[in-house]
């Protein structure tokens, strides 16, 4: 199911759409190395074809995983003869060229500067990291996307009425059933097109040819096929279990719940928000310092991706699981907001409001504050920052675990130095 032309090629509409540049080169013929750089399955092995037949280019392929300098250079050999004897340009491509060390990356460079061969790398990795620079300043970089739904779902469409599919095999399947192959099948072509493949095997024979139906798909997808649909009632019964895993301590079930919405398409960034929530939520200030590592795991899924950032969310979720748990801040926030929703907007009491003209000193802001560094301890006992209205309201009460057993231990003898104070605002006995 390769596609013949531009027009059955399908995605990245971001560099291959109408008047895009690349796509004018494609359809003037002009030809130039380039780094095709993508996940698995979206079409770049595909693309380097379709760049050879519409150039009219001899094409030759090598794995960077198979092959090695010889092979390297019997290709380029074919490729000097050719040029030789016809002028026919070829291209070479190389597939997974990551895996190839700088002497064997080196070894194109004259060959694409003398225009022995035009130069196209697959990859599916950073090429800022795994690329010699020498190569990459001699070829451009496409970012390859992965396959949208829709698209992968046109793709099985086309398999099952193009003459090089299974036109012949007359087979029926409902839109559904092509929905959850393109979305189990997470942006990947190949993925998509092998599902469809083994499932027309199975499929239930039928008075008009063959029948695809739900069970057959889940008997061929299996552990592959995980139920999960990105923003239904699944997804969320999947970040519940992940959230509930690490409120009760479970590291193992957490780290499972985790895997399974990856494995099921759940992009980690949304994953790593919610780790963040739960560090607030359920661990707060007995352990503070799981907010910076759910943070630190967020930033480098942002800055790194997969699969260097997945594992760093998934070590997140651990720490997480295993650490003190305490909802104090929690309970006393939603109190908080409740409270200010429910009562008037109270006014700031003058000894804590700003002075910064005559006319406020003259109306007696800022008089009788008193100033937290100049008293013992540099606590002002007995002081209040409440409006009087609400004075001695507790929101705070943190448990005994972790860190916050100190700072009950603490806020405890602050409020009874408050409670003791001869200097006591607002409510002097």
């Amino acid at each position: 199911m390769r596609p013949r032309n531009l027009a059955e090629y399908i995605g990245q509409d971001h560099i291959l759409g109408a008047n895009k540049p690349l796509r004018v080169a494609v359809e003037k013929g002009v030809l130039h190395s380039m780094i095709l750089w993508g996940p698995p399955g979206v079409g770049k092995t595909s693309f380097a074809r379709l760049l050879a037949d519409c150039c009219d280019a001899n094409f030759e392929s090598i794995s960077a995983v198979l092959s090695g300098v010889k092979d390297i250079r019997a290709a380029i050999e074919r490729a000097k003869n050719l040029r030789a004897s016809s002028a026919k340009d070829t291209i070479l491509f190389v597939d997974e060229i990551h895996r190839f060390n700088k002497t064997q990356q080196d070894a194109f460079l004259p060959f694409v500067e003398d225009g022995t061969l035009i130069f196209i790398g697959a990859t599916t990795e950073n090429p800022s990291f795994e690329l010699n620079n020498a190569l990459l300043s001699r070829a451009r970089v496409y970012t390859l996307k992965k396959l949208s739904v829709d698209a992968l779902s046109q793709l099985v469409s086309n398999a099952l009425n193009d003459e090089r599919g299974l036109v012949n095999e007359h087979i029926s399947i409902d839109l559904e059933l092509v929905d959850l192959i393109a979305q189990s099948a997470d942006g990947d072509a190949r993925k998509t097109l092998n599902i469809l493949e083994i499932a027309s095997d199975l499929a239930e024979e039928s008075e008009s040819g063959k029948l695809i139906t739900k069970s057959v798909l889940q008997e061929v997808m299996q552990s592959s096929l995980k139920q999960f649909d990105k923003g239904g009632d699944i997804f969320y019964e999947q970040i519940s279990a992940l959230h509930k895993s690490v409120r009760g301590s479970d590291p193992d079930s957490a780290l499972y719940w985790y895997v399974r919405m990856l494995d099921g398409g759940c992009d980690p960034l949304y994953i790593a928000r919610r780790v963040v929530r739960m560090a607030s939520e359920d661990i707060g200030n007995a352990d503070p310092r799981a907010l910076q590592i759910a943070l630190n795991a967020w930033d480098t899924q942002t800055r790194l991706g997969a699969p260097e950032g997945e594992l760093t969310i998934a070590q997140a979720i651990i720490y997480l699981a295993v650490a003190a748990k305490s909802n104090a801040v929690y309970t006393a926030y939603n109190q908080c907001r409740a409270d200010v929703s429910a009562s008037p907007a109270y006014d700031v009491p003058e000894h804590l409001r700003n002075a910064p003209t005559a006319l406020m000193k003259d109306l007696g802001f800022g008089q009788e504050y008193r100033y937290a560094h100049d008293e013992p301890n540099a606590f002002a006992a007995g002081e209040n920052y409440f409006p009087q209205e609400m004075k001695d309201t507790q929101y705070y009460n943190p448990v005994e675990r972790g860190m916050e057993k100190k700072i009950s231990d603490k806020l405890n003898w602050l409020r009874e130095q408050n409670r003791t104070s001869r200097h006591k605002r607002y409510g002097q006995d």
